[in-house]
């Protein structure tokens, strides 16, 4: 696709955003009609005006003149007003369902994408960029209406008064399209590139905002600092470029108009010197004129506005329409809730050409409890992700009650499984809520029968407000054993019949680990469950104990078999459970 039509695509795709507000539109438009009508009907009243008053001698109309002067412009600034306003909100109307749409199509996108992008990347473009937009939008649609009206009944005046001045002064405005162009690229590519580098200042924020104890821990005050300066620089750099373009866009346009100018003057004066034209008529062409290069200005004002706001545009739409990779067939299986049996055969994944999981083959029982163990990067995590359907399999299949994951509708999986990972996410809502995002339609009675059976109701109730108190961001006001509790809760009242435990108490202390860990039994029960865990101490009672190492299953079993083998599982565990050093490749794990 060419640049052209690329940026005529965007210019449409964005304009379609007003389509339902058209009603707000008419008015605007016929308001900025009669606003931009009027610029001609002053221009060529000049004329008889002067005429009627200084070589006819009418004291009647000289004094009416201030008085329709006052009527005609609180009849301008009425109409300006309400063009002004109702354009504006038919902008804003679209802003907003812009923002619903990229906000909308970008939580749906699937976690290969998340992986890809950075999140302060992601806020640039959901709050610059389409502040951009915003700012092209009104300018484009406020001053279409009215600048071209404006535009097209003064040429009519001028060129009623004299056809040939107006000719001569017509060639001029051709020759200002080609340096509108040009500078309005360079514009357009300057605010994309400015907005870019705007997305990586936004990426900094965010880290360094949520890593904040780190930055404070480390010392890492004036390195953070240095890096956002290096970043500002990077930027103010690439806005220089925009700022010096978009100041040239005016000057040029303007240099080459008083070249028409010039010429008119000239001409027209010898005509007025020759008797060929009255002064009047003179002075009514040359204020018709100057007005005609107004909206002119205007209209060329608003092209570079917009080719600025396309750049942000293109990012928009850019995001909007990168493609999922997770989704769904054509026909799909809509699962009521399932018995929980779990089948891999032959499963392997990779991330790009970086192979993560090999033939992996497993068969789990509905309600048997599994644990995924052994050293970091084995691929446990990954193969839990492969279970809710975050990633598809390279190759093989993941069964569940005997259908194909990728034969089940999104929707319907998603109620099969609930996640406990060892990142407690809460959200700056109230404790309740945050409960209640295991099921959004769920009473309060069954909210806090879920805080029971987590063995969280007890510390909810001390706390201020108790169930209605707010958390803050991340769930800060609460300690790390009170977080977790509070996720266990959520997963309580989704009531899965598929529990996914991701080291769910591998960031807690002893005291807050027993009492977390009676809340996960409560959970556990009669689930089909899949814990991964380093500890093993947190999975000696597992009906099935995999361990994973460089995304092979090595070795498969109950704790039992595994712990009398001399296979890994039996060097970790002598690793953790016993003071005495152990050699081989158990150290590296």
């Amino acid at each position: 696709m060419s640049s052209a039509v690329s940026q005529r695509h965007v210019l449409l795709r964005t304009l379609d955003y007003l389509r339902p507000y058209w009603g707000l539109l008419v008015v605007s438009a016929l308001c900025s009609m009669v606003v931009g009508a009027m610029d001609g009907a002053f221009a060529y009243l000049v004329e008889p005006v002067l005429k009627k008053i200084f070589a006819g001698k009418d004291t009647g109309i000289f004094l009416l003149v201030p008085i329709g002067i006052i009527a005609l412009f609180v009849l301008r600034g009425i109409c300006r007003f309400t063009y002004d306003t109702t354009i504006k909100l038919a902008g804003q109307k679209a802003i907003q369902d812009i923002r619903n749409d990229l906000y909308g199509s970008t939580i749906r996108k699937d976690m290969a994408f998340y992986n890809r992008q950075a999140t302060g990347e992601l806020m640039s473009r959901m709050t610059n960029d389409i502040g951009m937009m915003q700012d092209g939008m009104a300018n484009v649609v406020c001053g279409l209406f009215r600048d071209l009206i404006s535009f097209l009944s003064l040429l009519v005046v001028i060129f009623y008064r004299n056809w040939q001045l107006a000719i001569l002064c017509f060639i001029v405005l051709p020759v200002t399209i080609y340096p509108a162009q040009l500078i309005g690229k360079k514009i357009k590519n300057a605010a994309r590139r400015s907005l870019d580098v705007m997305g990586g200042i936004g990426s900094i924020l965010q880290e360094t905002f949520s890593g904040i104890k780190v930055i404070k821990a480390f010392g890492l005050e004036t390195r953070v600092i240095e890096r956002f300066r290096t970043e500002n620089l990077a930027f103010l750099n690439q806005y220089k470029r925009f700022i010096k373009y978009e100041s040239l866009a005016m000057p040029v346009s303007e240099m080459i108009i008083s070249l028409g100018i010039a010429a008119v003057v000239y001409l027209g004066g010898s005509q007025v010197l020759s008797g060929r034209m009255s002064a009047s008529e003179l002075f009514s062409f040359i204020a018709a004129m100057i007005m005609l290069f107004n909206p002119v200005k205007k209209l060329q004002g608003s092209w570079n506005v917009v080719q600025r706001s396309s750049g942000g545009a293109e990012r928009v739409f850019q995001l909007m329409d990168a493609q999922r990779l997770i989704v769904d067939k054509d026909a799909t299986v809509e699962l009521a809730r399932v018995s929980g049996r779990v089948e891999l055969h032959e499963v392997s994944f990779s991330y790009g050409d970086e192979p993560v999981l090999q033939n992996i083959s497993l068969s789990v029982e509905p309600g048997r409890m599994v644990a995924l163990v052994g050293p970091s990067g084995g691929g446990k995590s990954t193969l839990a992700a492969l279970l809710m359907r975050f990633y598809d399999v390279s190759s093989g299949a993941i069964l569940l009650d005997g259908h194909d994951l990728r034969a089940i509708s999104l929707e319907s999986l998603n109620r099969q499984f609930a996640l406990v990972d060892q990142e407690t996410t809460l959200f700056n809502d109230t404790i309740a809520n945050n409960i209640r995002y295991g099921w959004t339609d769920a009473s309060d009675a069954e909210v806090e029968a879920a805080a029971r059976a987590a063995f969280a109701h007890d510390f909810i109730l001390e706390l201020p407000e108790g169930y209605a108190t707010n958390i803050g961001d991340r769930g800060v006001r609460l300690s790390g054993g009170q977080r977790q509790r509070i996720c266990i809760a959520r997963a309580i009242l989704k009531n899965a019949p598929i529990l996914i435990l991701d080291e769910a108490t591998s960031a807690l202390d002893t005291e807050s680990e027993k009492m977390v860990q009676q809340a996960l039994d409560n959970l556990m029960l009669n689930r089909t469950t899949f814990v991964i865990a380093h500890r093993l101490s947190t999975v000696l009672h597992a009906d099935t104990i995999v361990v994973l190492e460089k995304g092979r299953i090595v070795e498969c079993g109950s704790h039992a078999d595994l712990v009398e083998g001399s296979g890994l599982y039996s060097r970790l565990h002598a690793l953790q459970f016993s003071d005495q050093p152990v050699k081989g490749d158990a150290a590296s794990a």
